[in-house]
């Protein structure tokens, strides 16, 4: 028998009993026990380094502060100095413009100077999202009552009231607090979990206004132009799958991001949601290319639906939360910005159909960013957009109405009411489209009033700005082909200068032709497609006569309307390893434009090669990431799960046969080995028991059962059956609550000792040595 004791008193001691005899044994015996005396010492090094870094810090704090706490004063541990909320030019510009109402500009600022508050919505299209709510309601939310945190009472979440089916909640809690604070670690980790699932999205609460302002159904074709880091495209995602039943909806997501590194953050937001209809592209969005789809061997332009244009901008109403935009903020940045958002927006109404909507969005407070873009937008497209009035769709959401009249700032502080004031050497800063409509019948018929703002004294919310717009007509500088469908692009797209700029032709007739087509009026120039950043493996569909796809098909008795055309691989030559799928109208996409776009990723993982498999019939094994879109066409392999079985398959990671239910235990001795379909079902008539159905992938072994389930995807279908599964920071206190459950897990060696040796736990696994622990006083 060898014992391991941890570097510190109170750890837990490990007895390890090992089976065997004669030389074998004793050869298993050395090697468990340098697996601890290696492990034992490295964990006696890391304490000393963590001392000598707790020294260190110490010592610093205090040189900085001179030994009497003065470091302390100038930042947080001495080594910052805070930031100061203050902004001179910011507070005079907006003074200037009275983007606040009368009487209002005190509160205004001192929200701006309040930490924004944490916000979370829960995932609205899965079928277990009102027992995640309840979950909140009446555990989580309940323990933050009459709860103070460093002086600070923690006020018990609220529903945001202008969201639908009370989905999405906000608390006064901070991020530095919700991390922070060992009173709040449950919570926390239960959000962290929760966020990786898909379940969960920690969102601001303006960011998801523009995806509820779209109004997706299913079936609509959505791009999202500057997608990145991803929220508002999950919001998407989770429209698009209103109904869970239909694996497939027509609708798809095509997320778009300039910058190559954000795209890979944004394909790990969407694929939380586990969907077959989401596309990542990398392109620019001010001349993302027009794709192309096949209609009944036509081809055809491809339109979207919904378009979201949330335009990089300057930030400033994000100040609560990102505070380096205090001392960094000057006019200048809307300045520069305002070209590129035009640019961007102006590509969105080209690739928008007719009857559609796009929802342009900024987090900036500036007209110029916001307002003027819009301004321009309609007076070029000569009455083919119109603003739509979205007051009502929002009840309880509080706003106010754009604005119609504003004037321009350089940073040094000098102003401009109208274009024609603007002196020549300083007209590459400041261009016509940033100033306000004069004519005041075409400024009438724009409804600029119809615009959003958000202001963060309203609803305790950052600032932001929202307008939608309906594309009547094609663009002027599109015409229709009557036979084909196409569009034709006009090389030379009219001049809808107004009033003021005509003084001035002069001057804009003396910039190069390609200053011209860089207008809002005209299409984004050709380029050629500049590849950055890694180089993608393919996307390549499995052949209709593909000897891969018979043995999966047969195995699994898949469904006569299985889409088989939909699943591909990102290998071309050697064993596929991974088998993907895709909607039909992303294929369609696909197929049809591999050489105009770059494609990041798209699909979702539904068989994965197992070589254990091969010898049972089908060398790949179900993947839990697609199992509820392949679920509606399996046939065969699914057992049906008791409540205490789920229990069983979710804490302990390969049980034996014989600690299932006596019905499981039958169904499955009539299968043969492999992969699995494990289906729970609730029962109406217990409603205290979990009342959404669960579907796991698992492999049914020779003499035991296991379920092939992502941890946090564990943790969450504990919490929804109420098993506590809160895993403090400190071992000790870890090892009490889970001893207090009575919840057994076999995989305890890599909780209680992290790093240890893979052979040991291998060892463990098949049986020849067991772990004894028990606490030690």
């Amino acid at each position: 028998m060898v014992s391991w004791q941890g570097p510190r008193a109170g750890h837990c001691i490990c007895h390890v009993t090992i089976s065997g005899d004669g030389c074998g044994k004793i050869a298993l015996w050395r090697a468990v026990a340098a697996g601890f005396v290696r492990r034992a010492g490295a964990m006696g090094r890391r304490q000393r380094n963590r001392q000598r870094q707790q020294q260190q810090q110490q010592q610093r704090r205090e040189r900085g502060g001179g030994g009497d706490g003065q470091g302390r004063e100038q930042g947080w541990e001495g080594g910052y100095p805070e930031i100061v909320k203050e902004n001179a030019l910011f507070e005079r510009y907006y003074r200037e413009l009275r983007i606040v109402p009368e009487g209002e500009w005190e509160p205004f600022m001192a929200a701006l100077r309040e930490p924004l508050p944490a916000t979370l919505r829960i995932t609205g299209y899965k079928s277990h999202a009102k027992e995640i709510l309840h979950c909140l309601k009446n555990k989580y939310f309940k323990e933050l009552q009459d709860l103070v945190v460093d002086g600070q009472k923690i006020e018990v979440p609220q529903t945001l009231k202008w969201y639908p089916e009370e989905l999405a909640w906000h608390t006064n809690l901070s991020r530095k607090i919700l991390r922070k604070s060992p009173q709040l670690e449950k919570f926390h980790q239960f959000l962290v979990s929760e966020t990786e699932c898909g379940n969960i999205s920690r969102q601001e609460a303006v960011s998801m206004i523009p995806p509820l302002l779209l109004n997706v159904n299913p079936h609509h074709k959505i791009l999202d132009m500057c997608a990145a880091p991803g929220s508002k495209t999950a919001q998407l995602i989770e429209m698009l799958h209103a109904d869970m039943n239909v694996p497939f909806p027509e609708g798809f997501v095509i997320a778009n991001d300039v910058d190559n590194k954000r795209c890979y953050l944004l394909v790990h937001q969407a694929k939380r949601l586990n969907s077959p209809c989401i596309m990542v592209v990398n392109h620019d969005a001010s001349s993302i290319p027009t794709l192309q789809i096949d209609n009944n061997g036509r081809k055809e332009v491809l339109f979207y639906d919904r378009i979201l244009c949330d335009v990089p901008c300057s930030g400033d109403g994000t100040m609560r939360k990102n505070i380096d935009v205090w001392k960094k903020w000057t006019t200048q940045n809307s300045l520069q910005l305002h070209g590129l958002q035009l640019r961007i927006a102006t590509r969105g109404v080209e690739q928008l159909a007719e009857g559609g909507r796009m929802v342009y969005s900024t987090c900036s407070l500036n007209p110029v960013e916001n307002e003027a873009v819009i301004a321009s937008l309609l007076e070029k497209s000569e009455g083919a957009l119109e603003l739509a009035d979205v007051s009502s769709e929002l009840p309880g959401l509080k706003w106010m109405p754009g604005i119609t009249q504003w004037k321009v700032m350089l940073k040094d502080g000098q102003w401009f009411e109208a274009w024609k004031d603007v002196p020549s050497n300083r007209q590459t800063q400041i261009r016509p489209t940033m100033f306000p409509i004069k004519d005041e019948e075409k400024l009438k018929v724009m409804n600029l009033e119809r615009c959003i703002r958000i202001l963060p004294h309203h609803q305790n919310t950052g600032g932001f700005f929202v307008a939608v717009l309906i594309k009547k007509s094609p663009m002027p500088w599109n015409k229709p082909a009557a036979e084909d469908g196409s569009v034709e692009i006009i090389k030379e797209p009219p001049d809808a200068e107004d009033e003021d700029t005509k003084e001035t032709q002069h001057l804009l007739n003396a910039e190069s032709e390609q200053s011209k087509k860089d207008g809002v009026c005209g299409p984004p120039p050709c380029k050629k497609m500049k590849l950055f950043g890694f180089k993608e493996d393919p996307f390549v569909f499995l052949s209709e006569d593909d000897p891969l796809f018979p043995p999966i098909e047969k195995f699994y008795a898949l469904d006569p309307s299985f889409p088989k055309m939909n699943l591909l691989t990102r290998t071309q030559e050697g064993k596929k390893r991974q088998l993907y799928m895709v909607s039909k109208e992303l294929r369609n996409v696909l197929l049809n434009n591999s050489e105009r776009m770059k494609v990041i990723n798209t699909g979702i993982k539904v068989w994965s090669r197992n070589s254990d498999g091969e010898q049972f019939g089908c060398a790949f094994r179900l993947a839990q990431e697609g199992i509820y879109t392949l679920y509606p066409f399996i046939n065969a392999r699914i057992i049906n799960v008791c409540i205490e079985d789920v229990k069983v398959l979710l804490t302990q990671e390969n049980p034996f046969l014989s600690k299932f239910s006596s019905e499981t235990h039958k169904r499955v001795k009539d299968l043969a080995m492999g992969s699995i379909v494990l289906k729970y079902e609730p029962d109406p008539s217990k409603p205290d028991t979990l009342q959404c159905p669960i579907v796991l992938c698992g492999w049914h072994g020779k003499t035991s059962l296991r379920a092939f389930v992502p941890k946090n995807e564990r943790l969450h279908y504990l919490r929804m059956m109420g098993v506590e599964v809160f895993k403090a920071k400190r071992k000790e206190e870890n090892f009490e609550i889970l001893s207090s459950q009575a919840i057994s897990f076999p995989y305890m060696p890599s909780i209680y000792f992290p790093h240890s040796l893979f052979s040991i736990r291998f060892l463990w696994e098949s049986g020849i040595i067991m772990f004894h622990p028990y606490w030690c006083t």
